[in-house]
């Protein structure tokens, strides 16, 4: 039986993001869940056309927002948002700035502040 393209987008939410990533499921770096992800003016006057869940990244990130919380609020798997959040900035279209690390450990205040809105949950 011959399914429409549109009824096979709607059955399964994991093919558009799939394609966007022309399958790969790895970033080319790794992003940590809490590295804090911000749009460019570039992103605007490059003129360069991006895909939907491209654009919406560049909006969503106006405002700094988490690799997680990108992937969350999108709802696309996480894997998903690291290749669309990379490419974006190997096109220079976002910044990505990684969290601090000392001595191959996480920053203390970070650790005390997800903690702390955990518990608010």
């Amino acid at each position: 039986m011959f399914v429409s393209a549109d009824r096979r987008r709607s059955s399964s939410p994991f093919v558009r993001p799939y394609a966007v990533t022309r399958g790969r499921t790895a970033a080319r770096t790794d992003f940590a869940l809490e590295a804090l992800v911000g749009t460019t003016a570039h992103a605007w006057e490059s003129g360069v056309r991006l895909f939907p869940e491209q654009q919406a990244i560049c909006r969503l990130c106006m405002n700094l927002t988490s690799v997680a919380e990108i992937s969350a609020l999108m709802n696309i798997p996480l894997g998903v948002t690291r290749v669309l959040v990379g490419d974006l900035a190997e096109g220079g279209f976002v910044i990505v700035q990684q969290p601090g690390h000392a001595n191959g450990r996480p920053d203390v205040t970070l650790l005390e502040r997800v903690l702390t809105g955990l518990r608010g949950l």
